[in-house]
């Protein structure tokens, strides 16, 4: 049999009577030159044979002695328990086990005929240490997936800092304390102990932590046994902190490209301190945290940059400027939208006199993309609002800037200039490609204002005609965007709601202040198409309202009439 069968070899003697006794080497027992530790033990509890290496291992198991007062309890136990029952011997699996002379042992016995039992002891110490190690790297991976786990839960950067400080108290240390990168002289401070995360900061200088400072730009780490945990000083130990340090560990949080802040770990005075293996744990689970911390303050600032840049985009609000009532509603296509390619704007009147230009547009498209050229259209009309009283001219204007940029999408748009002329509104309408504005009489009749235009962004140059209304007491004219017309929805879910329909519901609007025709358009509109998947909705309502305080015309006039 070659080396690579080798096993150990249990021996049981059916007639132990024939067996000789022995202490050691020249006993002539056949154990006496086995590798392993061998004891023989009568029913009785008495040694009565043990090899060289058994007495070397346990000096007192001699012939003669009381087995309970030469070896461990636990292998006194495990012969008074065999010896008691006669049952069959423990299998493999089942051998008792313990410590002995600083060494792991496993015990398996044989039974001899007349009652005594060879203890034979194999020395486990190296598989145990083996097993133990394991088992140590599959509970810190365990943790480690826990941690990536709990963190990529969260892109909340305060929710991402406190389970932090949480994990590591419950797995690492007796407090933990994160420190993220100074904002101005102060360091932002989340100091964690079992009672919970505290929020804070400090006005302190890194230096005065050993490896702090280096920590926070991302240098490695200083083994702990370099920090002496008394120099710490009082801002950087947790409030709820019940005993002085007695072990710290200080380790950079790394993040994307950037450090994330980074980490000290504290053990109270009489807790066994960091060893080596602790410290590279620790070090892993800093860089899951730290990748995770980098990542929440990453989407926290796209964040910020993304409402920034989409509160430009979204629909002003609209209120009565110098006697004309204006209103506004809009709903993009998809809940999961913010913006889309329908919108309008107000640019308000510097005075009475002067009339207010209100924008209604539909960029070809809907979400994200039509949303970019929708802020193109509107920075554009913004900057051409000096030549607002030639409609045909801005529109132009307009038409070259989309023709020459890189954009493929083209818009349709309506101007609408409204003042105030006595009693009444005066409105200079000019659509591009739009549907023509309504017209909402006081009598309940509804009417197409005469204008018509081309397209903006497709012809090098655009013919439009300008419609001028006049718009008596508790009349109204209506800017619609296709969406509103096109929605598809009903009984069967297939038919659009169209112009008749919105006809038909504006002549029930007659002398409804501006506010509550576009709640009645936007109520029917999405009544209509049920939560079914739909194109971008936009309408403005300008009213005359039919009573107006003059000191809101004018600013100066007192008094007030009503029609």
């Amino acid at each position: 049999m070659g080396p690579a069968a080798r096993a150990p070899v249990v021996a049981i003697f059916e007639d132990s009577s024939a067996r000789p006794r022995g202490t050691g080497t020249g006993s002539g027992a056949v154990w006496d030159d086995a590798p392993c530790a061998v004891l023989v033990v009568d029913p009785s509890g008495t040694v009565v044979g043990a090899n060289a290496v058994a007495t070397g291992l346990l000096p007192q198991a001699v012939p003669g002695a009381r087995l309970e007062e030469a070896v461990p309890h636990w292998l006194a136990d495990a012969h008074r328990r065999l010896t008691a029952s006669s049952a069959p011997l423990s299998g493999p699996g089942e051998a008792p086990g313990g410590e002995a002379g600083g060494r792991s042992l496993r015990a398996h016995p044989a039974r001899g005929g007349n009652g005594d039992v060879v203890w034979w002891l194999l020395d486990d110490t190296e598989l145990r240490l083996a097993e133990d190690a394991l088992r140590g790297e599959r509970e810190r991976t365990a943790l480690l997936a826990e941690v990536s786990e709990t963190l990529s839960a969260t892109l909340n950067v305060e929710r991402c800092t406190e389970a932090i400080v949480r994990l590591a108290v419950q797995h690492l240390a007796d407090a933990a304390v994160l420190i993220a990168p100074a904002a101005g002289r102060r360091l932002p401070v989340t100091h964690g102990t079992p009672e919970g995360p505290v929020h804070g900061t400090a006005e302190a200088d890194p230096e005065t932590v050993p490896g702090l400072s280096e920590a926070l730009q991302g240098f490695p780490p200083v083994p702990s046994r370099w920090i002496d945990p008394a120099l710490l000083p009082d801002w950087i130990m947790p409030p709820r902190f019940d005993g002085p340090a007695g072990s710290v560990v200080v380790t950079p949080l790394p993040g994307h490209g950037v450090p994330a802040g980074a980490l000290v770990l504290l053990r109270r005075t009489g807790h066994a301190a960091f060893s080596r293996s602790e410290e590279t744990f620790a070090r892993l689970f800093a860089a899951r945290a730290g990748a995770a911390l980098s990542a929440a303050r990453l989407y926290a600032e796209q964040a910020a940059i993304t409402e920034t840049l989409m509160r430009e985009l979204f629909p002003p609000g609209l209120r009565q400027v110098h006697g004309v009532e204006f209103a506004g509603g809009y709903r993009v296509s998809e809940l999961k939208e913010w913006v889309g390619g329908d919108f309008y704007d107000l640019h308000p009147a510097a005075g009475p006199d002067e009339e207010s230009l209100v924008v209604l547009g539909d960029v070809c498209g809907k979400g994200l993309e039509a949303a970019v050229l929708t802020g193109k259209i509107r920075n554009t009309l913004h900057a051409l609002l000096p030549m607002a009283g030639d409609h045909p001219r801005v529109l132009g204007l307009l038409n070259g800037a989309l023709v020459s940029s890189h954009h493929t999408r083209f818009a349709t748009l309506v101007l609408a200039s409204a003042a105030r002329v006595d009693n009444h509104v005066r409105l200079r309408l000019t659509s591009a490609g739009h549907p023509p504005p309504l017209i909402v009489r006081a009598d309940g009749s509804v009417e197409e204002a005469d204008t018509r235009g081309s397209l903006i962004g497709v012809l090098p140059r655009i013919r439009a005609r300008t419609a001028t209304v006049e718009l008596a007491p508790g009349e109204t004219c209506l800017l619609y965007t296709d969406g509103i017309t096109e929605a598809r929805g009903g009984p069967l879910g297939g038919d659009m709601f169209g112009e008749e329909r919105l006809k038909d519901a504006l002549g029930e609007c007659a002398a409804m202040p501006a506010e509550a025709v576009v709640e009645r358009v936007r109520m029917l509109a999405g009544q209509w198409v049920a939560g079914r998947s739909h194109d971008d909705m936009a309408v403005v309502a300008i009213t005359a309202p039919r009573t107006v305080h003059l000191s809101a015309v004018d600013g100066h006039t007192r008094g007030r009439y009503t029609t």
